[in-house]
Parts: structure tokens; sequence; C-alpha cells
């Protein structure tokens, strides 16, 4: 069973202005996607700098959380402070994911080059800042495809599972029709 923080950053949806978009969108990606059995715990919050920070170390340090994943918050505006908030709390930075994030976003939207999303670990828990609107959300995971279905640039699921391998986690399965995981050879689990 793997563990997965949800956290949603809107300082609209905290105060139930507006329903929020962030954590069903990302339950339906994770539900469609994975084998693996899963379990969440969620968290819609203000965009509060001190608060994004204490959320996630609440999911890493107190839930055991193996992943976490943000939705909002990470743009140019005064109030996206959620990578500056990530990176507070994090151990390592993995700036891949930041960077293949933003390459799937160029596909649609030539604004993606104002995204600060940032991929981070944080003891043993992979922690990724995912853009807001559930449509992003969906292709930053799942990634680019041609109408035939064929990848045209991978989503950054396709490197979680073997990242959360690498930190002593749990062994993550996939959908290949929705996001193929990619491990070499020698980590790959056989069924036999």
């Amino acid at each position: 069973m793997i563990k997965i923080g949800l956290v949603s950053v809107s300082d609209r949806a905290s105060q139930g202005i507006y329903a929020d978009e962030g954590i069903p969108a990302l339950l339906l990606w994770l539900k469609t996607a994975l084998i693996t059995p899963f379990e969440t715990e969620n968290r819609v919050i203000p965009d509060e700098q001190p608060l994004i920070e204490s959320t996630l170390c609440d999911l890493v340090d107190n839930f055991h959380c193996h992943l976490v994943l943000t939705t909002g918050g990470t743009g140019p505006a005064l109030r996206d402070v959620t990578p500056d908030a990530t990176l507070a709390i994090a151990d390592r930075i993995m700036p891949g994911f930041g960077e293949q994030m933003r390459q799937i976003s160029l596909h649609f939207v030539p604004t993606a080059i104002l995204s600060r999303q940032v991929g981070v670990i944080r003891k043993k828990c992979l922690i990724l800042n995912l853009p807001g609107r559930p449509k992003s959300i969906q292709e930053t995971l799942q990634g680019v495809k041609d109408s035939e279905g064929n990848s045209l640039v991978d989503g950054i699921f396709a490197s979680v599972p073997y990242c959360i391998d690498l930190l002593e986690g749990p062994y993550i399965e996939t959908h290949e029709h929705i996001v193929k995981s990619f491990r070499p050879k020698s980590s790959i689990k056989s069924d036999n």
C-alpha cells in the first residue's frame, strides 16, 4: 500500500468560496493510473508559506507518506509560494521533475515558462508541485500523446515509481495505457 499526500493550495477553495478541483482531479487520475493499492491524506489549505511547510512536514514526518502531490500556487504571483515552501522543507532537490513539467506544459501554452514547479525529497518521500487546473494536472502526470496514443513527451509519473523504489518505498505499478513506468530491467519485479 502506498501512502500519498494530496495538498491543494488555494486561498479561495480553503475558504469555501468555490469547490476545490485539484484533489478530485488527482484522485481521479491516481485511480485510473495505479494498479498498486493506495491511500491518501488530503488537505486544502490557503497560500500561506508557513502553513504549506507545516502541512508538507506533517504528511511526511507524521503520516509517513511515500509521495506528496501538491496542486496550485506555482506561478509568479506574490501569493504563489508553494515552491518556496517545498524547497524550504526539502532535504534534496530533484530538478528534473520541474524541467519535465515545464516541457510538457510548453506543448499547450507558451506561459509554461512562468511555472516554478519543483520536485524534492524529504526523508524517504518524493514531493512534487503540480499545476492547479485539472486538465494540466492530467497532462503533467500522463504526458503528451499523439492521436494514436503514442507518447510524444513522457509524463512525470513515468519516473515516480522507480524514484520511490530508490527511496526504499513500496513497489508501484501503473496501467501502461495511461502512463508507462520506467525501471531498469534489473529493478522490474516479476509475478512469477
